[in-house]
């Protein structure tokens, strides 16, 4: 870790910040300070304001996120973000020239940039060639990625949104070692925002509890523990040692289809997905001979580490990737050979990333957009209270936090009530409060008899999954 920046000394004084096209700040008056070389928790429920303190530490907001600012940010050493949707962050086709971006921009000589190339990409475990391509990657395997980007430039000032989110529990402790061992290293300050705070609470040396963009707690780890357990439950913090919450009772008509799913068969599955690089067009096989089903009222869950398939698994049963090979039965004519309407109608389907199925300018119109171009009647208000997202109605998508827009892309994904719901991570970025209500919404749906496939590394849905299918090396098991 030669070529190290000191721990920074950081402070937001007065802080407020009030995203493009919103009517309020969502964070106003806010006073902290960061020590050089303190771990710091950053607690709180989905939209608390962790993310935004984040960025604006990293100086993106009124820049690169536009908005109204007020108040002073000062940082005193190189700051270091991974950001919560670790796509957001990628800008080279190969996973080398990724890490390298930082290194090079700070002028380091090659033989630097490419060492900090290659021990980045083995903190994280991350044991590509560096030719492979971005686009080849899952989305754990971004998160990793994204990680390392940020370690090779030895920041003073470590900023991590979710780091282990999208991650497999093994994977997760890994990465957790890496982000550990290398603040100490360097000795830099560090500040972490997780929902499932648990594994991070006896690494730090402080929490800080935001709640509506203010300060409700700053206190240590025993302390915070011991004097605000409840409290925080309320709010939505998954505390240590605290039995998961009970998913909401969702209403029957906002998810009963028009009639029960099908039985998904993948038989002898192959998929093999291809990208361009600057060294030509690459082929892999993603999905190599996989056999399983999803069934009607039924939930299933896909697991496994990251890079194992199950997203390319999710998306063939979605008829969104042609098999190279094998065949996926039970509907006629085959999701992947119909027109974008008729699959609609059919399937909803959300994807990993949700930015990427937003079509409409306001939450509203995005809830509405699906079941207005089927001719299905929506109460959209009321979906949007559920899902807790009645205050953003008139934002926009691509202005929201992570969670938001996950929860936003399943109510316009699914408010349409189709046959075959099928989530990917759905469940990330979400406190208590909104797990409940995503993981109600999906076991409202099957109790109507849809059929519901889930990809998901969060053990407490799959512990309420009817079936688990388990994805590894493109082979499924269950």
């Amino acid at each position: 870790m030669s070529g190290a920046t000191a721990g920074a000394h950081a402070r937001i004084s007065g802080f407020g910040w009030r995203p493009l096209g919103r009517r309020h700040e969502v964070i106003s008056g806010l006073d902290l300070s960061f020590s050089p070389g303190e771990m710091v928790l950053l607690a709180g429920g989905s939209g608390a304001g962790k993310s935004t303190v984040l960025r604006a530490l990293a100086g993106l907001l009124g820049e690169a996120v536009p908005g109204d600012l007020a108040g002073t940010v000062e940082v005193d050493a190189p700051a270091g973000l991974l950001l919560q949707n670790p796509a957001d962050s990628i800008v080279a086709a190969t996973v080398g020239r990724e890490v390298a971006f930082g290194p090079e921009n700070l002028a380091l000589p090659r033989e630097e940039i490419w060492r900090r190339v290659h021990d980045g990409l083995d903190r994280v475990g991350l044991r590509y060639d560096v030719a492979r391509p971005t686009s080849a990657l899952s989305g754990g395997e971004l998160q990793r990625l994204a990680l390392a980007g940020v370690l090779a430039i030895r920041p003073g000032l470590l900023l991590l949104d979710e780091p282990t989110s999208m991650l497999d529990a093994e994977t997760s402790d890994v990465v957790r070692r890496c982000v550990l061992d290398a603040a100490r290293a360097v000795g830099a300050t560090t500040l972490v925002v997780e929902h499932r705070i648990g594994p991070w609470l006896r690494h730090c040396d402080r929490v800080v509890v935001l709640e509506r963009g203010r300060v409700v707690a700053d206190t240590t780890p025993t302390r915070f523990t011991a004097e605000h357990t409840e409290r925080m439950v309320r709010a939505g913090v998954w505390m240590p040692g605290v039995p998961d919450p009970t998913p909401v009772q969702v209403d029957a008509e906002w998810v009963t289809p028009d009639r029960p799913g099908p039985e998904l068969r993948a038989e002898s599955l192959q998929v093999d997905l291809s990208t361009r690089s600057l060294h030509g067009t690459l082929t892999h096989r993603a999905l190599d001979g996989a056999s399983t089903a999803l069934r009607p009222g039924r939930m299933t869950s896909l697991v496994g580490p990251s890079g194992a398939g199950k997203s390319t698994l999710l998306a063939a049963f979605a008829g969104l990737l042609r098999p190279s090979g094998g065949e996926i039965t039970g509907v006629e004519p085959t999701l992947a050979r119909r027109r974008s309407k008729a699959l609609a109608a059919a399937a909803g389907f959300v994807p990993q990333n949700p930015e990427h199925g937003f079509l409409r300018n306001t939450v509203r119109d995005e809830v509405a957009c699906t079941a207005g171009v089927l001719g299905k009647s929506v109460d959209v208000d009321g979906l949007l209270e559920l899902l807790h997202l009645e205050h953003l109605a008139g934002a926009n998508p691509f202005q929201l936090s992570g969670g938001e827009q996950r929860r936003l892309a399943v109510i316009a994904a699914l408010a349409h009530r189709p046959g075959v719901v099928l989530l990917d991570e759905p469940t990330v970025g979400q406190d208590r409060n909104t797990w409940a209500a995503v993981t109600g919404w999906a076991l409202a749906a099957r109790d109507a008899g849809a059929t519901v496939g889930v990809a998901t590394h969060d053990e407490s849905l799959v512990l309420r999954a009817d079936d688990v299918i388990h994805v590894k090396d493109g082979q499924a098991v269950g």
